[in-house]
């Protein structure tokens, strides 16, 4: 159990006080700022936390906490506006800004702009849900494990029922309803009020990129200068959207090929990225009959796939298979100080499951599983899995359709291997957005762009946008570049 836990708190939750001097103030729009939680504090960063409706139809009814934060411009001549921000998830946000800072986002936009963070309604330190999950419920995040036949999708939806009434009968219950993308982005307008700001920019990444889409969808006029980095399809984070992670994979896993095969004399894995491919189903099906070391064939993809979401995790899943394929213990995996992982998981339940209906047949899932376990047989069969959404009350609303009415401000980043958040996905969000949009593709795997990947061709896409509001004319492909 020990080890299983690190391993499912180092890949399943993938997907963040005051310093002295630094005064806390009044926002022009009344929002008295100070210390932050412990667990954001970070130098010049400062939170307070405002008021929204629980449920936007009703603005006078029952009322909910949403936390935020505010990493000052220190240049009020360069200052001109606020730039909200989301790292995806779906997750807290408050230290958001403070980390962007700490990853050499541009002086320029540090001076132009307010950076400002939040917790998501439901999660961290705004009004926050909870599902009462175990520590073996809390063990799959993101991604439902791999599934070998129809057994194991059979199986995975008793664990996920169980799941959805627990999130049904808990304490928090009476917020299930309204924990949604699109109740997120009407509080990020409350956000924009509370501030004092006619408009508001935004940057957002992962699942960020469909709470801003949404949030430009329904305030389009309220939006300046939209960034959205890693995109996920513009149906959002649905089943296809689960099932997408199957060609992420694809697109990503050669470039680890390439990776181990070139260090071969190091890791002893093969010397061509064919005989690194043939390691991976070698390992996978000799663990899905024994396991070894608390790795089964489930886990061991889920590691090998959480793994390579940047180029320097690299290193990790080659030693991960030497360990495995030669019997030594593991290495370590990290993960391990996730705070409030039932928070955490219990949160993103709530958005996905609320944003949009999934199918209910668990016929319906192992067909899939078996069709995608073909498609795709590296990954297909862990994202066309079952999760507790298929046994989730039907959502409030329908969901925002994404489209092309409204302001032509929105650049979006792309790296062409994301595993997280596949091209092809970010390429229909594109198409949905129309004229509204840019795109900048990067020759790069991996999951995140903008200040991450360093990437002088997007990163100077960027800035100028947020700098000067300029835009690629034109959607723009950025040749790969060292590291």
């Amino acid at each position: 159990m020990g080890k299983t836990w690190s391993i499912a708190l180092a890949i399943g939750v993938l997907g963040t006080g005051v310093l002295a001097g630094v005064p806390a103030g009044a926002s022009p729009g009344g929002v008295r700022w100070g210390p932050c939680p412990a667990d954001s504090a970070a130098p010049g960063l400062e939170c307070s936390t405002i008021k929204v409706p629980l449920d936007h139809k009703d603005p006078g009814g029952r009322q909910i906490d949403v936390a935020i934060s505010r990493l000052a411009s220190k240049n009020p001549e360069k200052r001109r506006g606020v730039l909200l921000t989301n790292p995806g998830g779906p997750s807290p946000g408050l230290k958001f800004p403070a980390e962007l800072a700490a990853a050499k986002l541009p002086q320029s936009v540090l001076d132009s702009y307010d950076l400002i963070g939040f917790d998501p309604r439901g999660l961290g330190h705004s009004t926050p849900v909870t599902c009462d999950l175990t520590p073996e419920q809390q063990a799959v995040g993101n991604v439902p494990p791999y599934a070998r036949n129809a057994a194991d999708v059979a199986k995975r939806a008793e664990q996920s029922k169980a799941i959805a009434q627990q999130c049904v009968a808990s304490k928090t219950s009476w917020m299930l309803p309204h924990i949604s993308t699109a109740d997120t982005a009407r509080d990020m307008d409350r956000i924009r009020a509370a501030l004092g700001e006619e408009k508001i920019s935004f940057a957002g990444y992962s699942w960020g990129t469909h709470l801003g889409a949404v949030y430009t969808t329904l305030f389009p006029q309220r939006g300046d200068r939209i960034i959205l980095d890693s995109n996920v399809h513009p149906g959002g984070w649905d089943y296809a959207n689960d099932r997408l992670y199957a060609q992420g994979f694809d697109d990503r896993f050669p470039d680890f090929a390439k990776f181990a095969a070139a260090q071969d004399g190091t890791y002893h894995l093969g010397s061509t990225p064919e005989q690194i491919t043939a390691k991976y189903f070698e390992l996978a099906g000799r663990l899905d009959k024994k396991p070894a070391q608390d790795v089964d064939g489930a886990a061991f993809r889920m590691l090998t796939y959480g793994f390579l979401f940047s180029d320097a995790g690299m290193p990790l899943v080659a030693k991960i298979w030497q360990a495995i394929d030669t019997g030594q213990p593991l290495p370590p995996l990290g993960g391990g100080n996730v705070s409030n992982v039932d928070n955490l998981i219990s949160g993103r339940y709530h958005v996905i499951c609320a944003d949009s209906r999934w199918p209910r047949s668990v016929g319906t899932y192992q067909a899939t599983v078996a069709l995608d376990r073909l498609r795709h047989p590296m990954f297909g069969a862990a994202g066309a899995n079952v999760q507790p959404c298929a046994f989730w009350p039907s959502p409030t609303e329908p969901p925002v359709r994404i489209g092309d009415r409204g302001p032509s401000n929105v650049l979006m980043l792309q790296n062409q291997r994301d595993p997280a958040t596949p091209l092809v996905g970010a390429e229909r969000l594109r198409q949905a957005f129309g004229d509204r949009a840019r795109m900048v593709t990067v020759d790069a795997g991996g999951h995140g762009v903008y200040p991450y990947l360093g990437n002088h061709c997007a990163d100077t896409a960027a800035t100028t946008f947020l700098t000067t509001g300029q835009r690629p004319e034109r959607d723009l492909a950025c040749a790969a570049e060292p590291r």
